[in-house]
């Protein structure tokens, strides 16, 4: 199944594989309000579509994942706008962060801004060897708005991110890596093949689990994640998996999962 938004393409793969395209390449697929609210009004779809069991999100054209902000559309904001621009673009990466199926940030090219914050609030990240992340908003008198100060200070932590959002400094790929604000980094051919194949990977393991393992590991350094933690492994013991999971590994067999 495909479907074309404006701005946004998706199409949906065995196994469950929804693939998402960003696709604004004369703007570098550039985040403006209309493709925001594309890419709300798809995620919400994706999460209540039981077909759809993992998601992959991506670029097109072939120079950017996304990069950045549509600047001419910023540059009218005044505070009022400001603040309800940054709001909604907190709220649609919430909308992936918290989804309960797991996405890949497939980075194909430059994710800048908006780009590198859209990556970041996807559960993992592939990048090929040619792609490059940075927070440049300072040159033009910004902050990151839709979660970038939050987000990249978790993956790499303190002294990282304040050196990379106050400079706006651009980091290849295997200096993101090694920073660990991406999972690991693929030839520009592969990138879209590793991320299915590690999805499948993922999706040959227990529903039930991991749609709790990604709520536990969302609660991390929120204060309440030991609690979490231990409320979701208990309703995962009555669950029929986990029953059929333990079974299988001591009958040495691959569990059959029904998600239930």
């Amino acid at each position: 199944m495909a479907e074309t938004r404006n701005h946004i393409l998706s199409e949906i793969e065995d196994p469950g594989i929804a693939l998402v395209t960003i696709n604004h390449p004369d703007k570098l697929n550039a985040l403006n309000l209309e493709v925001l609210e594309e890419l709300e009004g798809l995620l919400n779809e994706l999460k209540s579509d039981s077909s759809v069991r993992g998601v992959i999100i991506t670029g097109g054209g072939g120079k950017a994942f996304v990069a950045g902000a549509d600047i001419a559309e910023l540059k009218s904001l005044d505070s009022k706008a400001g603040a309800r621009l940054s709001k909604k673009g907190q709220n649609v990466f919430k909308l992936i962060e918290i989804l309960p199926k797991p996405v890949v940030a497939a980075v194909n090219g430059f994710a800048l801004g908006g780009g590198a914050e859209l990556a970041m609030a996807c559960h993992i990240r592939l990048a090929s060897s040619k792609a490059v992340f940075g927070l440049p908003e300072v040159s033009l008198g910004l902050i990151p708005g839709y979660g970038g100060t939050q987000r990249l200070t978790q993956l790499v932590g303190r002294g990282i991110a304040m050196e990379m959002i106050l400079s706006g400094r651009q980091v290849p790929a295997d200096e993101a890596a090694s920073a660990g604000l991406v999972n690991r980094v693929v030839s520009d051919e592969d990138l879209i093949t590793e991320a299915k194949e590690l999805l499948g990977k993922i999706l040959a393991n227990g529903p039930v689990a991991i749609k709790k393992a990604i709520r536990a590991v969302n609660e991390a350094g929120g204060g309440q994640g030991f609690e979490m933690e231990s409320k979701l492994f208990g309703e995962l013991c009555d669950t029929e998996d986990f029953k059929e999971g333990t079974a299988a590994f001591i009958e040495k067999r691959k569990p059959t999962f029904k998600g239930r």
